[in-house]
């Protein structure tokens, strides 16, 4: 049974439709550890102190505001819901248009509504409404801390909350260099649309989610499990091996490679330059030093060759 996120309400004119917000999606991806292939440690994201360089655990972490330079309120969970609290709590229908109009790209995450205590009769109603009319219902709601747009659309037997991208967040489509509208001026021809629509009603069936699956990773899945089964596998180490010094942690070791990227990025292709020119001296000064001895094994050679 997926979790709840937060129990509240539908509200849109003076009627109000008890109800709870769960997921409706979960990710599918593959979970992948970082680890350092010389000795086969675990590397993990840590939180760091700037000033300190040590680790910060979760319970001394607050979210700050930072009102001028170096100056910060801190915030709590309880000032992110008193802040409004009937926001953080309702689904605030603030119009109905038709779902046909709202553009595929403003769509993000999609969650379910649940009726809650003595609300099946309000969601039914609204459910019902909506079917009928072809309306999906735009609200605005705060979920994590975070106001959304969002849709209210009707699949079947379940209302479905699916939060939207604001119109800011869109990147405008007149940057992109697209054919023009209809076929003329584009090459298109009556014939090839024909032909077109006449490969897509042959391909056309019943929308049926279940037979699409994710095949890169299962193909992926595969792989792993014959490494398994051919013994290609590593061990990762916990601690250090017994003859060597022990590391004082692994942030200190990603501290030092951000110092090392840092410290190459300011010498760039200078410090490239030098090394290369000190390899170039010291060869040139290794070949200087052989030429003499082979010129005098090769003058010994001709003398003996001359008395025979």
């Amino acid at each position: 049974m997926s979790r709840i996120i937060w129990r509240g309400a539908i509200s849109f004119g003076l009627v109000t439709i008890p109800v709870v917000l769960k997921p409706a999606s979960h990710s599918n991806t593959i979970d992948l550890d970082w680890i350092d292939r010389r000795d086969m440690a675990p590397v993990g994201y840590q939180r760091i102190n700037k000033r300190t360089g040590k680790p910060v655990e979760s319970a001394h972490i607050a979210k700050g505001y930072q009102y001028s330079k170096g100056e910060y309120v801190l915030l709590t969970e309880e000032d992110f819901i008193q802040a409004n609290v009937e926001a953080t709590q309702t689904v605030d229908i603030v119009s109905f248009v038709q779902a046909a109009e709202i553009p595929p790209y403003f769509f993000e995450t999609p969650y379910y509504l649940e009726p809650d205590r003595h609300g099946a009769k309000g969601y039914a109603l609204l459910r019902e409404t909506m079917r009928r009319t072809g309306y999906a219902a735009l609200a605005l709601v705060v979920i994590r801390a975070r106001q959304h747009l969002a849709a209210v659309l009707v699949s079947d037997q379940v209302l479905v909350l699916n939060t939207m991208r604001f119109a800011e967040e869109i990147l405008p489509v007149d940057e992109l260099d697209l054919p023009a509208s209809g076929t003329r001026g584009t090459g298109v021809t009556a014939r090839e649309v024909g032909m077109a629509a006449k490969l897509v009603e042959d391909m056309a069936e019943s929308w049926s989610p279940d037979q699409y699956h994710d095949t890169y990773r299962a193909d992926l899945m595969k792989r792993i499990e014959r490494r398994i089964a051919a013994g290609q596998t590593h061990t990762v180490a916990d601690t250090p091996p017994a003859d060597t010094a022990p590391r004082k942690s692994a942030d200190i070791i990603d501290m030092m490679d951000l110092i090392r990227s840092s410290i190459a990025q300011r010498q760039g292709k200078s410090g490239t330059r030098t090394k290369s020119a000190t390899r170039k001296t010291a060869t040139a000064k290794t070949t200087s030093s052989k030429r003499p001895r082979k010129a005098g094994a090769e003058s010994t050679r001709r003398k003996r060759a001359s008395a025979a």
